[in-house]
């Protein structure tokens, strides 16, 4: 299916690797222009150079978004980009309960998770507003649903980017710009491979029994893992023309885990 996406022009946070990087890969084969964004160099670098070999056009970005002044150094390039596609991906995670999760993790988390987003909303919805189109995609969380106990403060963030999304489709109501939330699930990503090989590590197993213990740990429906194209077809669909009546959703893909008591 053609997505009509070619000619529009994308900036995905966090795309130097994982699910950011999927996400990159799959707007750029359906012909949009990516801007790769990312906080190692050499990282950042390497999926550029990979989209251009595909034939992509593709620039990037170095930046932290964690703070006004460095987040707004990324935004300015991004505007300057002429974005029309902001896929909010950015966003640490970190095991923590309600012992070990203290009023610092809470406040990392929601900077890194809710406010990082917030300020590149802030900067780019003008430009969209002017063309009379746009699309942004926050990444939430299966834990927005079913609160992980494991990762409390990372769970309330995302369930906190959910709600925020949900009030900005209404506030841009009538201007082209749709905004929603895409949810994944387990995902194999670098990330989740590391948390699963410290949690194997820990319990004295091989780090190779990572994968056994991941399925082990969201068994869904569907009966396999999440990959990172899973989330990126879905975010790449509602990024296109063709999802521009969906709008103010939380797109769940998690294999149908959140509906399993």
């Amino acid at each position: 299916m053609d997505l009509r996406l070619k000619g529009k022009r994308a900036l995905v946070t966090g795309s130097s690797d994982g699910i950011g990087a999927e996400i990159a890969r799959c707007l750029a084969a359906e012909g949009c222009a990516v801007l790769v964004h990312g906080r190692n160099s050499a990282r950042t670098e390497r999926v550029a150079a990979e989209l251009r070999s595909a034939g992509a056009e593709v620039d990037t970005i170095l930046g932290e978004l964690g703070s006004d002044d460095s987040a707004a150094a990324v935004a300015a390039r991004a505007v300057a980009w002429q974005t029309d596609i902001l896929i909010n991906n950015a966003g640490p995670f970190a095991e923590h309960d309600w012992e070990t999760a203290d009023p610092k993790a809470w406040m990392d988390t929601i900077n890194l998770n809710v406010l990082s987003a917030v300020r590149m909303i802030r900067a780019l919805v003008p430009g969209m507003r002017e063309r009379s189109w746009g699309r942004i995609i926050n990444l939430g969380t299966r834990g927005v649903v079913t609160p992980l106990p494991n990762m409390v403060e990372y769970s309330a963030a995302k369930a906190a980017v959910v709600n925020m999304t949900t009030t900005l489709a209404r506030h841009l109501s009538g201007t082209g710009i749709t905004a929603n939330t895409v949810s994944p699930g387990v995902t194999l990503s670098p990330g989740m491979q590391h948390m699963f090989e410290e949690r194997a590590r820990a319990q004295g197993h091989s780090t190779d029994a990572w994968p056994e213990m991941a399925e082990a740990y969201a068994p869904n429906p569907c009966g396999r893992l999440g990959t990172g194209e899973d989330i990126a077809t879905a975010v790449a669909f509602l990024a296109s023309p063709l999802a521009g009546y969906i709008n103010g959703v939380n797109l769940r893909v998690d294999g149908g885990i959140s509906g399993v008591p």
